[in-house]
């Protein structure tokens, strides 16, 4: 098959008319190339499909719900979900492993949060809410017996317990941090976040990479319009019908993979390379400003930290902690009141009143660890540490750290451009024929 029915501009010949169409077809193919591959990256968030009733038919062994890459899910639809999102977990994963695990581990974060302020923040909190708190505990435990207690007893009770609440908060802060390794499973709490919050995760790639993925869009065209000639040369001494559907192809094809190679790659300066080094490396700074700025305001936060440490998988630790330090310090804060309030309800009765003290105290921590004014503040602490962290790393780690979570999926934009640019070929094709 050496031809189709062929279409000319008018005024022109088969010659100008191919000189003009295929590199202005070539051009826009390679823009909307790389612009709806921008899309796949992201969009949309959350999975979109048709269910096919026979698909569960066909492959009745495959377990319930299984996604083959963001295209196919086997819970009986076909469609898809940006490639971001539908990787939440592994490229939280991966962001940990290669990002967050070289800044610093848990440890080095709970403490640029300053535990020293988070003990004075939970003070001044728990100063407010402990009276009513010893008051509930000992009218819901034994009404009878707290009522006869003389009311200097009481008194002693509570502006002890007043007294000795800083010391306690701050010897809590303290063995948190000592022990924050085994309470905090960081790369969980961080997957966990960004699975719920895909996104964020969306916002981060968009936020650090808002200038190359523009780049990504216009390179598109200025890489497929001038291959657009080269394909005429070769149509013109080839003139066979597969030359533009495989032309279109290969240009979809090498339009994504030059562009995205030219934002990472390389990762040191080379003279004989025009762009000499990789865009976002060039932006380095800009790049570590804004990565830090989402990590600090979103990620790694004070009240994500305290979440994790009260309701994480090992919340149990934590709560362990909580009482093993809370229950003697009890005794520490009513101090002589001790023997008095030990007589008058016994010594049994008067541990599970420790009991419950250590436990409803722990729930001063969640209303501390919510307040939107504390977390802002101790933020700024997060940030200037992720930012003096990466700008300490080489060229070859920061674009390990931002490239690796993204690497293994690649290919997807890479065919993805192939396969348009075969639907190009094809489309001017059945438009001018050869």
């Amino acid at each position: 098959m050496s031809s189709l029915a062929s279409v000319v501009i008018p005024g022109l010949g088969k010659f100008w008319t191919d000189l003009i169409t295929i590199p202005l077809f070539t051009g826009i193919i390679g823009y909307v190339t790389n612009w709806t591959g921008v899309l796949m990256l992201f969009e949309p968030l959350r999975f979109r499909g048709v269910r096919l009733p026979g698909l569960r038919v066909l492959f009745p062994f495959l377990p319930r719900k299984v996604q083959v890459l963001p295209l196919i899910r086997y819970d009986g639809r076909i469609g898809w979900q940006g490639i971001v999102p539908s990787r939440a977990d592994k490229m939280a994963s991966i962001a940990v492993d290669k990002g967050l695990a070289k800044l610093g581990s848990i440890g080095d974060f709970y403490r640029e949060l300053e535990p020293d302020r988070i003990a004075e923040h939970l003070a001044t909190v728990a100063q407010g809410e402990i009276r009513d708190v010893v008051e509930q505990i000992m009218v819901r435990e034994h009404p009878q017996l707290w009522y006869d207690l003389p009311p200097v007893i009481k008194e002693a009770v509570h502006a002890r317990v007043r007294q000795q609440l800083p010391a306690i908060i701050k010897s809590l802060t303290d063995k948190i941090g000592d022990n924050v390794d085994q309470l905090i499973d960081a790369k969980l709490m961080v997957i966990s976040y960004f699975e719920r919050h895909p996104e964020l995760l969306n916002s981060l790639f968009r936020e650090i990479g808002r200038k190359e993925l523009r780049f990504m869009q216009n390179f598109g065209f200025y890489f497929g319009f001038p291959m657009g000639f080269v394909l005429f040369a070769i149509l013109h001494l080839y003139p066979y019908w597969w030359v533009l559907p495989v032309g279109g192809m290969i240009i979809g094809w090498v339009v994504n993979h030059i562009g995205i190679t030219m934002i990472f790659e390389p990762i040191f300066p080379r003279k004989l390379i025009p762009w000499r080094q990789g865009l976002f490396i060039k932006r380095k700074d800009e790049v570590t400003e804004g990565y830090a700025r989402i990590i600090s305001t979103h990620v790694i936060t004070l009240q994500n930290v305290g979440n994790e440490l009260l309701y994480g998988p090992r919340s149990d630790r934590t709560q362990q902690m909580l009482e093993n330090t809370l229950r003697p310090a009890v005794d520490k804060a009513v101090g002589r009141a001790r023997t008095a309030v030990r007589v008058a309800i016994g010594t049994r009765e008067y541990d599970q009143i420790k009991s419950s003290l250590a436990a409803e105290a722990a729930e001063f921590a969640p209303i501390a660890f919510s307040d939107a004014e504390f977390n802002k503040r101790q933020s700024t602490k997060i940030y200037s540490f992720v930012a003096t962290q990466m700008k300490k790393m080489g060229p070859d780690e920061f674009v390990e750290m931002l490239r690796s979570a993204i690497k293994q999926d690649e290919w997807l934009l890479f065919v993805h451009g192939g396969v348009l640019g075969i639907f190009a070929g094809l489309a001017h094709l059945a438009i001018f024929g050869v």
